[in-house]
């Protein structure tokens, strides 16, 4: 129910936002206005749908891993795959010192996950392999796809927008269908900020949900707790510049990878980390883990390994 709920909340939110950009096409050029805007907006999803992936990969400067590259992270990734009874994804790994990792895809036939060198040097095998679900998680709710999708119609309307501003608005008292001048002010400008609390509130419900699933798939929501413990002290030691190719792929990671301080806290595309580790906290409390039910193992009840470097550092070269 709670999946079916978020995905009719996501339905309505991309719904908002599509609407918000023909109004703003309409009042921008009338018929002719809402024809582009309508063209403008299918164009721009079907390249979010057919090339995010390569997009965010390259921004990343990710390099894909073979098995006999990486053959502790390609058995983790197929275990965790296998049991979810979906395809393997393609591994990459990104020259990136700071810790993070995130999925990139269409489906789960057409998915990737990329890991940085500092998550590799970061966590434990076993915190790593919680990660690993949570991305694996990502790929199976369609998230990539849908955050594509978002991110794209915040674009058009933030550009449509910009453009508006330096045309003259019509008030000719003949034509009835002309927006009042006031009111297409506030539009524009109050459009693109609703167009980014849109794409936030897409972003965050799909972290909840992802973190759930995850120490759902992986059966330790403590490994996952402590993962993003570490890997959130040590993004905030390294941050990415806001003007780095990366920031534009920022929705996809598993930790929010730029500078927020302050005010700039509240556009984060990720919820708290303290509060995502609370709610794994209290999943490691309940009988079973995740929404699927599935039974922790009894090795896995504990605490999460305390922080200390992987031994998987070769992956990192």
């Amino acid at each position: 129910m709670r999946r079916y709920l978020n995905a009719v909340k996501t339905a309505l939110l991309l719904g908002l936002l599509t609407a918000l950009i023909l109004t703003i096409g309409y009042w921008l050029g009338g018929s002719t206005g809402l024809v582009v805007a309508t063209v403008l907006s299918l164009v721009m999803n079907g390249a979010a749908y057919f090339y995010s992936d390569t997009i965010a990969l390259r921004a990343m400067a990710a390099r894909p891993v073979s098995e006999a590259q990486a053959p502790e992270l390609h058995a983790m990734v197929r275990e965790l795959a296998r049991s979810a009874g979906q395809p393997m994804p393609r591994l990459y790994v990104s020259p990136t010192a700071q810790p993070n990792a995130f999925a990139t895809g269409r489906s789960p036939h057409h998915a990737a996950i990329c890991v940085t060198d500092g998550i590799l040097r970061l966590l434990t095998p076993r915190e790593l392999r919680a990660v690993l679900a949570h991305e694996l998680s990502h790929v199976y709710n369609r998230d990539i796809l849908t955050s594509s999708v978002a991110a794209a119609l915040a674009g058009i309307l933030t550009s449509l927008a910009n453009i508006a501003l330096f045309l003259p608005i019509a008030t000719s008292p003949e034509d009835d269908d002309a927006p009042h001048p006031l009111a297409a002010l506030l539009m524009l400008i109050l459009g693109p900020m609703a167009a980014g609390l849109i794409q936030l509130a897409i972003s965050r419900s799909r972290e909840y949900q992802a973190d759930a699933d995850g120490a759902d798939l992986s059966s330790d929501p403590l490994a996952l707790a402590n993962a993003l413990y570490k890997i959130d002290q040590w993004t905030r030691r390294l941050p990415l510049p806001a003007d780095a190719p990366h920031s534009a792929h920022a929705h996809l990671m598993i930790a929010h990878p730029l500078s927020s301080e302050g005010m700039a806290a509240l556009f984060r595309t990720h919820p708290p980390t303290t509060d995502r580790i609370r709610r794994l906290q209290q999943l490691a409390n309940q009988p079973t883990a995740g929404p699927l039910g599935r039974a922790r193992p009894a090795h896995l009840s504990g605490r999460a390994g305390a922080p200390t470097p992987t031994t998987m550092r070769s992956l990192a070269r």
